[in-house]
């Protein structure tokens, strides 16, 4: 894989600042009996918290810095609001935690008069020692500036399609539901997100060199 190629995937040390929820059939069962149970026993909620906190943390605090915590405890508590309209037919709650957590996000960076945006996710993408293995810091300031600003140029909603791929590690189904449009329209932002990012990343090694 080339260093381009990395770069637009995220898959080099970028990748390992994000978490992963636990995965598969067993996991989406566990979740919408936790969610089940919640109705009538609404402290059984805390175990789809103890589930899934860990990474949803790691998701918002990368994109919204130390706003990211009160954004992620915000994702926990309007879910729990909301749970009565979780569908156990469409997976497990990790795509639809997700897909609160990309509305608040949403919503913080629309509201929020920032004319530094890039230079803030750039340095909380540095930052961001969530995992065992943090972002190696010559490795960030290397490359995290210039990865944030090719970001910064897509279009809102391809970024997020971007970000909930290579950050959250959901799969184009999962990007499906928590952004709530066909898995097309998935694949087409995200070949679009990748090939300007590869651009973007492309022209400023050239201005760079």
């Amino acid at each position: 894989m080339s260093f381009i190629d990395e770069q637009v995937t995220l898959s080099g040390p970028l990748r390992r600042a994000s978490l992963k929820s636990s995965g598969g059939e067993e996991a989406d069962t566990a979740d919408a009996i936790l969610i089940e149970r919640s109705l009538r026993e609404p402290q059984q909620f805390g175990g789809v918290f103890d589930r899934h906190w860990s990474s949803i943390h790691a998701f918002c605090t990368s994109r919204a810095g130390a706003v990211g915590e009160d954004i992620a405890a915000d994702v926990f508590r309007l879910a729990f609001d909301r749970r009565r309209r979780y569908d156990p037919r469409l997976g497990g709650a990790r795509s639809w935690l997700y897909g609160i957590a990309t509305n608040l996000l949403r919503h913080h960076f629309r509201s929020a008069q920032r004319g530094d945006r890039a230079g803030r996710r750039a340095l909380a993408l540095a930052e961001c020692e969530t995992s065992e293995q943090p972002i190696d810091r010559l490795e960030a300031q290397l490359l995290g500036p210039r990865l944030a600003a090719a970001l910064e140029a897509l279009a809102p909603l391809d970024r997020e399609a971007l970000l909930l791929l290579a950050w959250a590690e959901l799969d184009y189904r999962e990007i499906a539901r928590a952004l709530d449009v066909p898995v097309g329209t998935v694949r087409s932002r995200i070949h679009r997100a990748r090939a300007r990012v590869r651009t973007h990343i492309t022209q400023g090694g050239a201005k760079d060199a």
